[in-house]
């Protein structure tokens, strides 16, 4: 095989640049918008809330926290739902739906995507740092350079839009992602573990409150890691 020209690799680079790099630069800008749509969003909801909902106890609180440009958080009552914007775009590998999709085999760069990520955490985990505690991931919302868009996650966020969009993504359906996912997490209850799980625990775990110490979990999820030890 002749090793390439140094001008057919110029032109090979050009051809990158216009194509690949363009959609990743243009998926991300996309994103960037979808984020502050969800952040003005969930920011607006717990204005209304807070005039809406009147809960007996005075701790069932409501509270919208901007962290950083990239992430945001929303505490209801016992639930914290942390909003996480990735500033990398990815790909998928060959077995994914998504990559067998005709909109995606038809042009190779709307296989980029950018992804935010709605996280659900219980409130009482950041407050007395419990860093062992696990969160959950409710949904990923992936967003493309033509502003179309897919939604992996939980219970009803994993019917929203199983597959790549035909239109572009609006605020409406981001305004009612933002929704479905607070609702989802207070939904959600958590279910104590069973007694012989806890029934013994080492030092360390007690110092450390450690799920071990019987940390209840959400009903309906599982961690990833949890899938991959052994019965």
């Amino acid at each position: 095989m002749n090793q390439p020209s140094t001008q057919d690799l110029l032109v090979y680079l050009k051809d990158l640049l216009e194509s690949k790099s363009d959609a990743k630069q243009r998926t991300y800008k996309h994103l960037l918008s979808a984020f502050q749509i969800l952040k003005e969003e969930s920011k607006l909801t717990c204005a209304a809330l807070k005039k809406l909902a009147r809960p007996g106890d005075p701790d069932v609180t409501i509270e919208f926290k901007e962290i950083n440009e990239h992430e945001f958080s929303v505490k209801l009552a016992g639930d914290l739902l942390i909003f996480v914007l990735h500033t990398n775009v990815v790909t998928f590998d060959s077995e994914h739906p998504v990559m067998k999709d005709s909109y995606v085999v038809q042009n190779e760069v709307n296989r980029y995507f950018g992804q935010i990520n709605i996280y659900n955490f219980m409130s009482d985990s950041l407050k007395f740092n419990r860093i062992n505690d696990p969160g959950y991931l409710l949904a990923r919302i992936m967003i493309n350079h033509e502003n179309r868009f897919f939604v992996e996650g939980e219970g009803p966020m994993a019917i929203v839009q199983n597959k790549i969009s035909e239109h572009e993504i609006s605020t409406l359906q981001l305004q009612n992602l933002v929704k479905l996912s607070l609702a989802i997490a207070i939904e959600n209850d958590l279910m104590a573990p069973p007694y012989t799980d806890v029934k013994f625990i080492t030092l360390y775990q007690k110092l450390e409150h450690t799920p071990a110490l019987g940390a209840g979990q959400k009903i309906g999820f599982k961690m990833s890691y949890d899938k991959q030890q052994p019965s």
